[in-house]
């Protein structure tokens, strides 16, 4: 991968890490149309079913097929029954081995877990990353330009995993969930490639990916409003940093599917081309998760 999406994509994590002093915050895209089942499960961010939605021809994507969350590392043994309860048999992460060192999942033992990284740190990219945010060397713009470069980059650049990443998913007959860090970038696109794959139209598939918007809202806010004691150690850090890093934006999607577009021809092509599905497969799958 190159280093400059290594550098963009370690900015986005950095989410988790630092903050800075503002009294004026943006308000991000929200989903107008919240049709996911609401699951909460303590200590797990961003966790939803992706279901009760209908695709162009009508039909109605089944509920409990698809999860979709953040990390799983703070999920507690008292949550494992609640989770066993979904029915999900397969975990697959989609975060680096570094983020997973950090914090890896905690599953209950029956369930199956799988780490594809489409992404791989290697050297000192975070630290370096992590430097720039701190004094100031990343502004908003920055941020922003980087998301964008992020999203390109993350489609085209690792086409076997990210094929692997959605057969896995498709090909399981059993309840997957699949997550990254904050459950928004990632697996928002791993999500909105499989709802093109099952041909949902543009305004469905966007509104579920801003969903994550609407599910974090609490958590980012409240990362927000602590920024204050963070601006003393670090002032010259820029609040729009962790604004763009914070929440997931129409533009940034856009991004991946216009390099699909720019690179392939078209979405299409790029199902086949690189996914590997063919348009009879394209119809099982889609007689297979919706009705």
């Amino acid at each position: 991968m190159k280093p400059q999406i290594k550098i963009s994509f370690l900015i986005i994590f950095l989410l988790c890490i630092c903050s800075c002093k503002t009294q004026y915050f943006s308000t991000p895209e929200y989903g107008k149309n919240d049709t996911e089942k609401d699951i909460r499960i303590k200590k797990v961010y961003n966790f939803r079913t992706v279901g009760n939605i209908k695709n162009i021809d009508g039909r109605t994507l089944k509920e409990g097929k698809f999860y979709r969350s953040g990390h799983l590392s703070k999920l507690k043994k008292r949550s494992f029954n609640e989770f066993e309860n979904l029915g999900i048999k397969e975990v697959i992460d989609l975060r680096n081995s570094k983020e997973i060192s950090k914090k890896p999942d905690k599953l209950p033992h029956n369930i199956a877990y799988k780490n594809y990284s489409a992404f791989e740190d290697k050297g000192d990219q975070l630290d370096q990353a992590k430097k720039m945010v701190l004094k100031g060397k990343v502004n908003g713009s920055d941020a922003d330009q980087r998301m964008v470069d992020f999203y390109k980059d993350y489609v085209t650049e690792n086409p076997e995993m990210i094929k692997k990443i959605i057969n896995e998913i498709l090909e399981s007959d059993q309840p997957v969930l699949y997550h990254c860090t904050a459950g928004k970038d990632r697996t928002g696109i791993t999500t909105a490639l499989i709802l093109t794959i099952l041909k949902f139209d543009k305004e469905t598939i966007y509104n579920e990916y801003l969903l994550s918007n609407n599910y974090r809202k609490k958590l980012v806010d409240k990362r927000l409003n602590l920024a204050h004691d963070l601006h003393f150690l670090y002032p010259k850090m820029d609040v729009k940093v962790l604004e763009n890093l914070s929440w997931v934006e129409s533009d940034y999607l856009d991004a991946a599917f216009s390099e699909i577009n720019k690179k392939y021809g078209s979405v299409d092509a790029y199902i086949q081309q690189v996914l590997g599905i063919s348009e009879d497969k394209r119809q099982e799958y889609i007689h297979k998760f919706t009705y």
